[in-house]
């Protein structure tokens, strides 16, 4: 069954007649057009139809075989009024605002307008065989990108030398980089988030490099921790602490296993070692048309309802961040099989 088709049963389920989309990754998913921020999809039970302006009129005739209707609003509002009056039309609650809800309400006073709730997020959590060759194919060209910068990081160069290294490597590769790089070294490595600075390398730090490709629509997303020189003792003690847990948690995974449950295996192997503190964010997320989606790996703070299924495809990301001294993240992307896992990401692991 296409997404397309999914989305029509899911509609039926839920009452209503059809959709009107604004998310640039569901408008990606079910047409084709990779300019969704630009663009509306309307569906109904007649059909289905881009709504786009004329900077994309040749784009969206080159990536979509649907129906496309080329105007700026309110031109686009009126074209679908004769479509959806007396319709029962879900929206995305998420992706609209107020105002763009006011604006549909005024121009289609005949139809009903209703949030459409996960019906989209349950569509696209697990993926298809085309959407999995399309994350594949990310995550091998960032380990090739990877393993061609790891030999330039080493005391002396900036982290933004790294990070800039890894980013024109996509880019000529045909790629884009998926987020912000992180490249956090030393004691900016006790940042999560820790986005390259100007910071030198120096000799005895550990580096933390997340990176990931942006290929075909589709992310990947991978983390490892390099040192350089010979770290400390207690920095060696915090990496392998996080690597048991992330390894753990990897070959916990397998269909049927809660999402709550791998966030609390790698989070008590941590507090085992003393660092359950320093896990300062969830073990991972789904991946896909973005590089955080469904499902949610966490135990703590509103734990994660998802059971695992086959055809998920998730990140495990445990991480150790001590303040004023450093951190550690290790993560692997994870495909969840019919039997267990396999894991996409094959960029190597140090053992310290």
């Amino acid at each position: 069954m296409t997404q397309l088709e999914q989305l029509r049963a899911g509609l039926s389920r839920a009452g209503l007649d059809g959709a009107w989309l604004s998310s640039p990754a569901n408008i990606r998913l079910l047409s084709g057009f990779s300019s969704g921020a630009d663009a509306k999809l309307l569906v109904t039970p007649g059909g289905v139809t881009l709504y786009t302006d004329a900077r994309y009129e040749v784009q969206a005739g080159e990536e979509t075989r649907l129906p496309s209707f080329i105007a700026r609003p309110p031109a686009t509002l009126e074209h679908a009024a004769a479509q959806v009056d007396g319709l029962r039309l879900g929206f995305e609650a998420d992706h609209l605002t107020v105002a763009a809800l006011d604006e549909l309400r005024t121009y289609w006073p005949g139809t009903t307008l209703e949030p459409l709730g996960t019906l989209l997020r349950d569509i696209r959590t697990v993926k298809d065989a085309a959407e999995i060759e399309a994350i594949r194919d990310a995550q091998v060209l960032a380990d090739q990108v990877f393993a061609e910068v790891r030999p330039l990081i080493r005391a002396g160069v900036r982290e933004l030398d790294i990070a800039l290294e890894i980013e024109l490597r996509l880019r000529r590769a045909g790629a884009a980089s998926a987020f912000d790089i992180i490249v956090a070294s030393g004691p900016r490595g006790a940042m999560p988030h820790g986005v390259a600075s100007e910071r030198v390398i120096e000799d005895g730090d550990l580096v933390t490099v997340d990176m990931g490709a942006r290929l075909r629509g589709y992310n990947s997303d991978m983390t490892r921790t390099v040192a350089v020189g010979e770290p400390g003792e207690d920095l060696r003690r915090v990496y392998r602490a996080v690597l048991e847990a992330e390894e753990a948690a990897v070959q916990a995974v397998r269909p049927g296993v809660r999402a709550a449950d791998l966030d609390t295996l790698a989070r008590d192997i941590l507090t085992g070692h003393g660092l359950g503190e320093a896990f300062a964010h969830s073990l991972g997320h789904g991946i896909g048309l973005e590089v955080h989606e469904a499902p949610g790996l966490r135990s703590l703070h509103q734990p994660s309802p998802d059971v695992l299924q086959a055809g998920m495809v998730i990140t495990i990301e445990p991480g150790a961040y001590l303040p004023g001294v450093g951190g550690v993240r290790i993560e692997d992307l994870v495909l969840v099989t019919e039997d267990g896992y396999e894991v996409l990401s094959h960029s190597e692991k140090e053992r310290l």
